[in-house]
């Protein structure tokens, strides 16, 4: 290797070291990376980082980067995608299953191997490698170069990227896993519990009160429904009615705590604004959403307990098994008001201490006053008003 890019690897290797300890981000580093190969002379014309993210909605995602565009495009990559014809015919594919580095040479005239260099003969690329970025515990992922200049790439520069993709891909390791971390906690506790754990909320008995609008959702019929209907399609009416009635509570800013089999928690907490208006648009829009369906649908009714109150917010369980949730008075009323809605014949009961914070009387039907299963006192009872009498049933 010259000088110069002796040079230039120990700069590269110094940067990724000591350089990124305040950079959360992959893609930032990865765009970072590019811009300094040009910067230190490389005719780098594109490059692509694909990571293996295993979120819930997609597989992973796709950064591109392309000289003198201001910002890379980070795309999604589904989860089907390694089956294609596509992928099975790529570089990506031999990459992934051979742990070695692709190089071609993008030819002028005369077909390719793959058509993904047809497409880069097309814009004007002349050279092409792709390399693995492994990972511990046999994760695989992958990061490709592309030149415009016409003889390609050096071998210099070859050598260069081969010299600095480890450090660079335990760089990406640390972050790839802080991200997954925070996706999985995200996607299993929510957005605010996530927080407070990654804060450093782990200890049994942790937590605060808050003051927090409670909703408790359950399923109707569930148990005929699993005795009578194949596994799979159980589980995808499962999933859909838990879509329609998340939606509406995650676009509203609720927090959904857990899902109890066939039933979901849910708080909107009084310190943001308006959170007994949001959680009421979040129950219309859900019902609403369910009136508008085929009754050839399959036949998904749901009931709604409402309440507000204080709530213990955090960490309960053994000694080595948590559950970071809500408990209290408070959401056992909740659960109470559910389960009336059966004997009640109204999809959804909101108590009256509910119906004064929220100011809401006129959307709600008064049923008088309720002896609730565990609570000493007799308490008010309003109906939500809403047009489809069948969620009852």
């Amino acid at each position: 290797m010259s000088p110069k890019y002796d040079d230039v690897r120990n700069s590269l290797l110094g940067w990724l070291s000591t350089g990124l300890r305040e950079e959360p981000s992959t893609a930032a580093i990865f765009h970072q990376l590019c811009h300094r190969l040009v910067d230190y002379g490389f005719c780098l014309s594109r490059s692509t980082l694909h990571l293996r993210v295993h979120h819930p909605q997609w597989l992973g995602t796709r950064i591109i980067w392309v000289r003198d565009q201001p910002h890379a495009d980070e795309q999604t990559v589904a989860y089907d995608v390694e089956a294609t014809d596509v992928f099975q015919r790529s570089p990506f594919h031999r990459v992934i299953h051979t742990g070695k580095q692709v190089r071609q040479r993008i030819l002028i005239f005369g077909p390719h191997i793959f058509q993904i260099y047809e497409e880069l003969r097309e814009q004007g690329h002349t050279d092409y490698s792709a390399w693995p970025l492994d990972h511990s515990q046999g994760r695989r992922h992958l990061i490709t170069f592309a030149t415009d200049r016409s003889e390609g790439f050096y071998d210099d520069e070859i050598a260069l990227i081969s010299d600095i993709l480890p450090l660079f891909s335990l760089v990406t390791e640390i972050r790839l896993k802080n991200q997954l971390a925070r996706t999985l906690l995200q996607t299993y506790v929510g957005p605010h519990a996530s927080e407070q754990i990654l804060d450093g909320a782990t200890t049994r008995g942790s937590g605060v009160t808050v003051s927090a609008a409670v909703m408790m959702c359950d399923l109707r019929n569930f148990t005929q429904m699993a005795a009578r209907r194949p596994r799979d399609e159980v589980i995808a009416i499962l999933n859909d009615y838990f879509d329609l009635i998340a939606e509406p509570i995650e676009r509203h800013g609720g927090e959904i705590l857990k899902f109890i089999g066939d039933g979901l928690l849910s708080v909107f907490p009084l310190d943001r604004p308006d959170a007994c208006d949001r959680l009421m648009a979040a129950v219309t829009e859900a019902y609403d959403a369910l009136a508008r369906r085929s009754p050839l649908d399959h036949q998904i009714r749901f009931g709604t307990g409402v309440h507000v109150g204080e709530v213990m917010y955090g960490n309960v369980g053994s000694t080595r098994r948590l559950d970071f949730t809500v408990i209290g008075p408070a959401v056992n009323l909740a659960s109470r008001l559910e389960g009336m809605t059966k004997t009640l014949q109204r999809p959804v009961l909101i108590s009256g201490d509910f119906v004064k914070a929220a100011n809401c009387a006129s959307r709600t039907e008064y049923l008088g006053n309720h002896g609730i299963p565990g609570f000493d006192d007799l308490m008010e009872v309003y109906a939500l008003r809403i047009d489809a009498e069948l969620h009852a049933r």
